[in-house]
């Protein structure tokens, strides 16, 4: 009786090689894409809790903080008056996003990126304000921007997620 061989031919396992070969060009993608994405959410979060902070300046004091109030008044820590301390603000934990409110940018060098500005904050009125969230969140040359209003309207203005590199919103590499 013939003894039969055990095992798998060379052509077997290039077969094996090759889907899985196809299946992680597909898989990391998406999945790089699914990161990028969930690291937005530090700038929808504290956009949110900025939101708070000043409607809760605006309460006490019947209009929303800005920085050219106070401008170049020094705290007891060192650090300069700007509209994100005036509404007693701050970011806790290592941020990928740069926040700016009346042009001024807090934590603007992160993860490599120093970013100059965002696109489209405005100074803080008695009436109302916009405060931005600007970050690089997966690593190519086009940044994440995040805007939020006195109506707690929150806008994507410029995706840094997208399937092509068409980059439609003002150039911050």
């Amino acid at each position: 009786m013939k003894e039969k061989k055990k095992g798998f031919t060379l052509i077997e396992l290039m077969i094996v090689v090759a889907i899985i070969g196809i299946l992680a060009a597909i898989a990391i993608p998406n999945f790089l894409r699914f990161q990028a994405r969930s690291k937005q959410s530090e700038a929808k979060q504290n956009l949110g809790s900025i939101y708070t902070a000043y409607t809760s300046y605006f309460s006490d004091n019947n209009t929303y903080p800005d920085a050219n109030i106070t401008a170049g008044l020094a705290l007891p820590d060192g650090s300069t008056v700007n509209c994100f301390s005036i509404a007693d603000w701050q970011p806790k934990g290592q941020n990928r996003y740069a926040y700016e409110c009346n042009d001024y940018l807090a934590f603007p060098n992160l993860q490599g990126t120093a970013l100059t500005a965002c696109t489209q904050t405005t100074a803080a009125t008695a009436t109302g304000f916009t405060v931005a969230a600007c970050g690089n969140v997966d690593n190519d040359n086009y940044l994440d921007e995040w805007y939020e209003n006195d109506q707690k309207v929150q806008n994507n203005q410029c995706n840094d997620i997208r399937s092509d590199d068409t980059q439609t919103c003002a150039d911050h590499p």
